[in-house]
């Protein structure tokens, strides 16, 4: 998917919204666990409930990788069920690799090829060479960690380097590579206070910005200081949506909250 693909479905939807598929066997519906693969049922059933409301979905690997053989098939048919009958629909693999270049050339391979996400998450931490592998790819999209939400990110992230905080040496550094404009941003919502300065270095770049609702960051602190021209932005929620309810509703609810950030996101479109 391009950017101005992206573009087009965020303005026909009118959202920017990314569900978060992280999904939990404590905390689905217990009906569900009596299905053949319970984390597909409930993903499928979330995608039918909110697809017309979303313009991303973003599976964190970590919850599929925890159970094995039988998550990462159930990542697979998820995929692939997005791919098939939601091709409009821009796919995240949320999974935070980075290492050297021929591994990274093989994260990226699994991750585009394979699986065919439409980007994924990558730690710069490394330098160029463990970024640049998943730059190759036409059309794909590298998001690369640079402010994140965590409370540790005032370990590292914020920290000065030769008078400059290093976040900000990450996108400044990162723009020099090669296909960097295939390039997107993961910012936290709780840093909303950083984004006027953060556009200041790359003012069109798209922003994944998780945070929203759980963690409490604010929708409209984010628009106000992150919104670009051609928006910019994917504000990602998971628990707050996924987990809007654990009957039987489950799909139900879930469509419901992710209506409320979506209606949002209208207004302030």
């Amino acid at each position: 998917m391009t950017t101005q693909e992206l573009v087009q479905e965020i303005k026909r939807k009118r959202s920017f919204l990314c569900i978060g598929l992280d999904v939990d066997l404590t905390k689905i519906p217990q009906h569900l666990l009596k299905e053949e693969d319970p984390i597909f049922a409930f993903n499928k059933a979330i995608i039918d409930a909110t697809h017309h409301l979303a313009v991303a979905y973003k599976p964190n690997l970590a919850f599929y990788e925890a159970y094995g053989i039988k998550g990462l098939e159930a990542l697979g048919k998820t995929i692939d069920y997005l791919n098939q009958n939601h091709p409009e629909i821009f796919t995240i693999a949320d999974a935070k690799r980075g290492d050297i270049g021929n591994t990274s050339g093989m994260y990226a391979k699994a991750f585009f090829e394979d699986l065919n996400f439409d980007s994924v998450t990558v730690a710069p931490y490394m330098g160029k060479d463990s970024v640049e592998p998943f730059l190759a790819y036409e059309n794909k999209h590298t998001i690369l960690l640079a402010l994140t939400s965590n409370a540790g990110a005032y370990d590292f992230q914020t920290r000065e380097v030769e008078g400059e905080e290093l976040y900000k040496h990450v996108l400044k550094t990162s723009k020099t590579w090669k296909n960097g404009q295939n390039l997107m941003y993961v910012v936290g919502a709780t840093k909303a206070e950083f984004l006027a300065e953060i556009r200041k270095i790359i003012p069109e770049s798209f922003l994944l910005v998780p945070g929203v609702g759980a963690q409490g960051g604010n929708l409209q602190e984010v628009c106000k200081y992150g919104m670009s021209q051609n928006v910019g932005l994917l504000i990602n929620s998971s628990r707050g949506i996924i987990y809007a309810s654990n009957g039987k509703d489950f799909a139900e609810a879930a469509a419901e909250k992710a209506a409320e950030l979506q209606q949002q996101m209208d207004r302030l479109l």
